[in-house]
């Protein structure tokens, strides 16, 4: 998996960009979000996500991790691939999306093209509870984006290290309501081993 990719930025269009990272050129799908926030001409940094499928090995781009997580909640629903994630990350912001789920607000979600009622349905009933708690949790944390960071890699670390996601999760929780969201992603492992 290629978590990310790092060069000069030296092709930029609403729907790829072309990155070169020593000579080589990565062709990278991104959402008019990532694309409208991007330089022309200097260095830059995407979070990738790699879909394979038979016929073709097409990278897909974000400016920031909370983009890539909201996408790849998407694309685990029935019915919403890369493409149709790309094309609601393109039409609505990562906040918007957000509020129009936890709001469960089908309209919102309903007006990005190729999206119809079932589909908008079925993101908000699977969605409903996973975002809920990110933006909890983003709410109450004061530096939001650094909080949920560091809680992911935590957690990613955690499930790596053999613990079950669920109790990952509810472990990692708890340590930042009692001990504050300022921690770094070393100090939520160390408290999370200690406290298994």
């Amino acid at each position: 998996m290629i978590a990310y990719i790092d060069g000069k930025l030296t092709y930029k269009d609403p729907t790829y960009v072309i990155i070169d990272v020593g000579g080589v050129g990565y062709q990278i799908k991104v959402s008019l979000n990532t694309y409208s926030s991007l330089p022309a001409g200097e260095r830059c940094k995407l979070h990738t996500y790699l879909n394979i499928k038979e016929d073709a090995h097409t990278l897909y781009g974000f400016n920031t991790i909370a983009e890539k997580e909201l996408f790849l909640l998407l694309i685990s629903i029935s019915g919403v691939g890369p493409n149709t994630g790309l094309m609601i990350l393109s039409s609505l912001s990562v906040e918007e999306v957000q509020q129009a789920i936890v709001r469960e607000d089908v309209r919102t979600i309903q007006h990005v093209k190729g999206i119809g009622a079932k589909t908008a349905q079925r993101i908000i009933l699977e969605l409903k509870d996973k975002v809920r708690k990110e933006v909890l949790l983003s709410e109450a944390g004061t530096p939001a984006t650094a909080h949920n960071t560091n809680r992911a890699e935590a957690l990613s670390a955690l499930v790596t290290l053999g613990f079950a996601k669920n109790v990952a999760e509810k472990t990692l929780d708890s340590i930042i309501k009692r001990e504050g969201s300022s921690l770094s992603v070393e100090e939520l492992i160390k408290f999370a081993l200690k406290s298994s």
